[in-house]
């Protein structure tokens, strides 16, 4: 292929990968694979890497480039980047709204309505396109001097590093009725386009990076937000790219045309934006807006990403720049929020649990204190390096925070208010259980009981074996399982199997038919699928996806125990300290002291069958209740047939198993076109 040929091949190829990237991130259509899109990719890379001097700024190649930069250069933006104040009731926003109308004549009351969006919680960034190519990408600072992190925004494929052709969006506005608007950018085009948006990172990806993290025993990151916000000042692009940040564009600053804030959403979206114009709504009134709010409260967690509230703006563009701004906030927008989830409050004491592994994690014992309707009086504090990040003593007065069921975590300490009886924590020398001296790897930053027999570690470990995931056994909760350490049943998980019910009668609230209960519940459970099995036995690190894999790559507990390190280090999603957590366990005289007893009580697993394959390279999400068989079955018949089972519902996903009494998953598949499997119809599948 001479060099005129290359030209017109790369020319083409830039075309139809920018055309797939619109159709994915911005229309939601997925008309090729992800592979066959990454072969289009390859052939362009080739291409160029032989005529080097074909490449230009906007080829999809030049996403992630260049060396790790020493340092970000200040960026001036042209106009202010301002934020939202915020209001958290109907008090609030009707006192806003009459605050708006006393500076407004009658006619423009009556013009007044409100577009709405939910308030997406990332980093807000600021995109300069000339001649349609993108310069500039920033981050706000301080309204007026943002930070150029240009290499970084390249790498967040939801962003179009050249704009979609004048002809192309007069045509779509034109579709859409915006004839005006149309006119306009076919008569002046866009020579420099200033956009805004948020940088994002989904929850998915954010459990992806904080998997990683606690597989190479490193802290875990506190939020999406805060990750997204640190990956986008990387100096790094590579490492920013290993993020997969998103993105939403919901802001156009140069003139196009536009007379609304609804009209500059259908604009972003022709330009090639992702937006999120099918969350979003025009509302006539405040009536309006809170029903929208209403309903954002409900779903926000079916989003992919976190939402903190809605914006609620102006919609008429004239009426919102006649109002003005009020230091850095305009008075034609708020944030409306959603009820708190953080709150302050003061830690009372700082306490030292000991983990099922022997990990020391301290809690923080707090002043009660309600969020987010729920009354809280513990807070996680990891570990003695987080104490030491967040500068806490106790006494101090904090806030923390809560989002949904997870566990509530210190956000901020405020120094300003001690009153000097504060008091410094001191990880304890000797664990609170056993007393035996604790102990710390020069690896990790947790301090660990080394003693196997601690009562604490023990019972923490006899939770984790009868957990649902492992042998799940009904009716063997905490305070049973403590009951029967203590009057020395039990010295570990293999003993339960040689109880008898005359064991437990003599024990306090026990009965003859509630023994018999227990006794028979443990005895079912004698054999279970062997990935279970693994996960049952608390390898340190190894949760169920891994023990899922492990239990493919060996057929026995005996070919695992004889793995090398090295053997162990190449399965897939199995990094180093992970495998040498599982090598070490097999090392251990206790354990395999452990395994023979379990073998000798009669206890074992089934042989995972070799996965047949016909599931193989599918994604599943299951919802709602099954008649025939439990999700637990249902999720174990799928990975045997080498099938892949996910949490949430996303483009990723194949089919939605549909139970009965199913939630908003239903709604979210049937929105994203994935196939719909009621049970029937799954059972032949399998």
């Amino acid at each position: 292929m001479n060099k005129e040929e290359a030209k017109k091949r790369i020319e083409r190829l830039r075309e139809l990968i920018n055309r797939y990237r619109y159709l994915y991130h911005v229309l939601d259509k997925e008309e090729i694979s992800p592979a066959a899109l990454d072969s289009l990719k390859k052939e362009l890379f080739d291409l160029e890497q032989e005529f080097p001097e074909l490449i230009t700024p906007d080829s999809p190649t030049q996403r992630v480039g260049g060396k790790p930069l020493e340092g970000f250069e200040k960026y001036e933006h042209k106009k202010m980047m301002i934020s939202f104040d915020d209001a958290f009731s109907r008090e609030d926003m009707d006192n806003w709204e009459k605050r708006n109308f006393k500076l407004l004549t009658e006619e423009e009351k009556r013009q007044v309505d409100y577009y709405c969006e939910p308030k997406l919680d990332g980093l807000a960034i600021e995109l300069v396109y000339e001649k349609s190519v993108l310069r500039v990408g920033a981050t706000r600072g301080d309204g007026r001097m943002g930070e150029n992190v240009t290499q970084n925004i390249k790498t967040i494929e939801a962003l179009p590093l050249k704009l979609r052709g004048k002809e192309d969006v007069v045509e779509e506005l034109r579709k859409k009725n915006l004839g005006e608007i149309a006119g306009f950018i076919e008569k002046n085009g866009f020579k420099e386009v200033i956009v805004r948006g948020e940088a994002i990172i989904t929850k998915k990806d954010f459990e992806k990076s904080n998997k990683e993290r606690e597989r190479q025993g490193l802290p875990l990151y506190a939020n999406p937000r805060n990750l997204a916000a640190g990956s986008i000042r990387q100096l790094d692009p590579r490492v920013v790219a290993s993020r997969n940040l998103d993105a939403d564009v919901y802001d156009l600053i140069s003139d196009l045309g536009q007379k609304t804030h609804q009209e500059e959403h259908f604009i972003l979206r022709t330009l090639g934006f992702k937006t999120n114009n099918k969350h979003n709504r025009l509302c006539k009134n405040l009536d309006e807006v809170f029903a929208f709010y209403d309903v954002w409260k409900e779903k926000r967690n079916n989003l992919p990403y976190e939402i903190d509230g809605i914006v609620v703006s102006i919609n008429d563009n004239r009426i919102f720049e006649n109002l003005g701004v009020v230091g850095k906030s305009p008075r034609g927008a708020i944030a409306l929020k959603f009820p708190l989830i953080e709150a302050t409050t003061i830690v009372e004491d700082i306490e030292v649990q000991v983990g099922r592994t022997g990990a020391m994690t301290p809690v923080a014992i707090l002043k009660p204190v309600d969020v987010n309707g729920a009354t809280i009086t513990r807070a996680t504090l990891h570990n003695e390096r987080e104490i030491e990040r967040l500068g806490l003593k106790i006494g101090d007065t904090v806030v923390v925070g809560r989002a949904g069921d997870v566990i509530p975590e210190i956000v901020k300490v405020f120094p300003e208010l001690r009153t000097g009886k504060e008091k410094k924590f001191r990880m304890p020398l000797f664990c609170p259980s056993c007393e035996t001296r604790l102990v710390k790897s020069e690896k990790e930053v947790i301090w660990r009981c080394p003693n196997p027999g601690c009562f604490s570690r023990r019972s923490k470990y006899f939770n984790h074996f009868v957990s649902r995931g492992a042998f799940d056994i009904e009716g063997l909760g905490p305070k049973i399982i403590e009951k029967l350490m203590d009057e020395g049943l039990v010295l570990d998980p293999a003993d339960l199997f040689g109880l008898k019910s005359g064991d437990l009668i003599p024990l306090e609230r026990f009965g003859e038919k509630s023994a018999e209960k227990i006794v028979g519940a443990i005895q079912k459970k004698k054999k279970l699928p062997y990935h279970r099995f693994l996960y049952a036995l608390g390898i340190r690190n190894v949760g169920q996806k891994t023990a899922q894999d492990l239990s493919q790559q060996f057929e026995s507990i005996k070919d695992l125990e004889r793995a090398s390190l090295k053997e162990l280090e190449e399965i897939k999603d199995v990094g180093p300290v992970v495998a040498r957590s599982i090598y070490e366990w097999f090392r251990d005289e206790e354990n395999l002291a452990f395994l023979e007893k379990l073998k000798n009580k009669g206890v074992g697993y089934e042989k995972s069958k070799k996965t047949k394959g016909k599931l193989k390279g599918l994604n599943f999400v299951i919802t709602g209740t099954l008649k025939s068989l439990s999700r637990e079955e249902a999720r174990e018949k799928i990975e045997e047939e080498g099938g892949e089972v996910s949490s949430s519902v996303s483009r990723s996903v194949d089919y939605l198993v549909l139970g009965e009494n199913a939630g908003s998953k239903y709604d979210k598949a049937k929105q994203l076109g994935i196939k719909i499997l009621r049970e029937k119809e799954f059972l032949k599948i399998l």
